[in-house]
């Protein structure tokens, strides 16, 4: 097991969590469901947590009810190799009630905040030259979904 686990709260819906993320990546998979007892404090026999892996990575998802609401000063960050799989991962998670937000954020339809980017965004805001690493930083600000050639283009000064 890794030594840190993202552990995610929600009201009632860990499992159908678990089941979209692991639907949304590759590599990924429900590793198991644990279900409440008699001694609660959830309903006996419904969902108190989920483990599951994406890409590798383990997550932990309780039931914990509605005392707490996911907000976007925690995010997941998926770096992308390419505009493909920017698209993908921002239409799979933006469905059914997700929100689109500003330079490559999102909100998914639990209220989880993920920002899909590309791997060179890194490199183009990080360039010595401040012209072109403004430029990046600038087109930036204007995109939702974050769309690698007009990235860099704004880095070429097109």
């Amino acid at each position: 097991m890794q030594k840190i686990t993202p552990f995610l709260w929600f009201d009632t819906q860990a499992e159908e969590a678990a089941n979209f993320y692991t639907s949304v990546f590759k590599n990924s998979r429900v590793v198991s469901i644990t279900r409440y007892s008699s001694a609660g404090p959830g309903p006996e026999g419904s969902v108190m947590s989920a483990i599951f892996e994406l890409e590798g990575m383990t997550f932990y998802a309780l039931n914990g009810g509605p005392m707490y609401k996911f907000n976007p000063a925690i995010s997941l960050f998926i770096d992308c190799k390419s505009q493909e799989e920017i698209d993908e991962l921002w239409d799979k998670l933006t469905a059914d009630g997700g929100k689109p937000n500003r330079c490559g954020w999102l909100v998914d339809k639990f209220g989880v905040s993920w920002q899909v980017v590309p791997s060179q965004l890194g490199q183009l805001l990080g360039d010595k030259d401040p012209q072109r690493a403004g430029r990046v930083g600038a087109a930036l600000m204007k995109m939702d979904k974050l769309i690698i050639k007009d990235l860099q283009d704004a880095y070429d000064g097109k």
